[in-house]
């Protein structure tokens, strides 16, 4: 039974994979916290990815180390903590933002600001704890001259823990 509406886009989320991130290297990233300090805005509490392994103009490999001293551990929940599926939004938002705005000049980049408008789609399929890695992954669906969508999925050992499909525009 498909419980698609009629007309849906083809680009549905999916259990697989967007996309072979196998070959991704963490251990020499495209962007360390630094690097993503130079693209993306956020700072303190809110930058929820720690590095960029892979970046091409359409799609991008991310990673958020989850630590025990994350802002949400002592009340999300106490004596289990998991990672609060907002959080993992905002790092696919984050993401998607980092692919649009890398390949756009300095001065682009000034002018204006990425802002996260809407995700859609969004299914948690699992949880994400302290000590673990979130791999995320995120392909451009669509982009134009105000706004972006892109298709995010996260993974932990392997294993696909959410995916969701989150706008951004100008501001």
């Amino acid at each position: 039974m498909n419980d698609e509406p009629q007309g849906a886009s083809e680009t549905s989320l999916s259990s697989e994979p967007l996309f072979d991130y196998s070959f991704a290297d963490f251990d020499n990233p495209l962007a360390d916290l630094e690097g993503l300090h130079e693209i993306n805005p956020h700072r303190g509490d809110m930058v929820q990815l720690d590095g960029v392994a892979f970046c091409e103009e359409d799609r991008a490999i991310g990673w958020k180390d989850v630590r025990d001293d994350e802002f949400w551990v002592p009340g999300h929940i106490p004596g289990r903590p998991l990672m609060p599926g907002v959080l993992m939004i905002e790092a696919a938002a984050q993401l998607s933002s980092f692919v649009i705005q890398t390949y756009r000049t300095p001065a682009e980049r000034a002018k204006d600001f990425l802002g996260f408008v809407r995700s859609d789609k969004t299914i948690f399929r699992n949880q994400v704890i302290p000590g673990q890695r979130l791999i995320i992954l995120a392909r451009l669906e669509s982009k134009n001259s105000r706004r972006f969508i892109s298709l995010c999925q996260g993974f932990v050992d392997g294993n696909l823990v959410f995916e969701t499909k989150v706008t951004g525009m100008h501001l």
